[in-house]
């Protein structure tokens, strides 16, 4: 086989890998993973399920990849608000808290989708749970990042009542008026930073 053809044959791989990805997420998102099959994700993605299972070799694996690919966005998300505030840890947390309201406050949010898988599978080795628990950890050391530079005795419980109250705003998306989200978070970091600064 040619350069060429190698070349063509791995990016219809990829094509198809990605594919499925793309279906599973929407439909991991929008139903649940546990509701949505394997058949499914066959169907609505145009694949054959030989296809599905060559790329992840189980649904626990493809749910992995899932979890996998939103950690990504949410991270390139944070990444680059991150960097839009180089030496101030109050605007950077404000800013993070702006596009988190943001999120949160959209018609079709449902939630956090590490959030929302981790409490579909109690198991702690489940595949998903590590990837939503790795992805909870990581939350929490960039918080106490932001923690240490706002001046506060003790930076680590800061970041910890800063994710217990990103989180809740995860999960409480349908009690927020419209467009309070924002102001809410933000109000409420002040709040704690204040707390820990007495």
């Amino acid at each position: 086989m040619s350069k060429s053809a190698t070349n063509n044959s791995a990016a219809g791989s990829n094509d198809v890998r990605d594919r499925i990805l793309e279906t599973a997420s929407e439909l991991f998102y929008r139903r649940g993973v546990r509701a949505v099959g394997v058949d499914l994700v066959v169907e609505k993605s145009g694949v054959a399920k030989t296809s599905l299972y060559r790329h992840f070799g189980t649904k626990d694996d493809l749910i992995a990849a899932f979890l996998k690919r939103e950690d990504l966005d949410f991270w390139s998300t944070w990444d680059r608000v991150s960097q839009q505030h180089p030496n101030d840890a109050l605007a950077e947390l404000d800013a993070h808290f702006e596009w988190i309201g943001e999120r949160v406050g959209r018609e079709n949010y449902r939630g956090c989708p590490q959030i929302n898988t981790a409490a579909e599978f109690p198991e702690a080795d489940h595949p998903a749970r590590k990837v939503a628990e790795a992805h909870m950890r990581e939350m929490r050391r960039r918080l106490q990042t932001i923690a240490e530079g706002l001046a506060v005795t003790a930076p680590h419980r800061l970041a910890g009542q800063l994710a217990v109250l990103i989180n809740g705003s995860f999960v409480s998306m349908r009690l927020f008026e419209p467009g309070e989200a924002t102001g809410l978070l933000q109000d409420a970091a002040r709040a704690l930073i204040a707390a820990n600064r007495g």
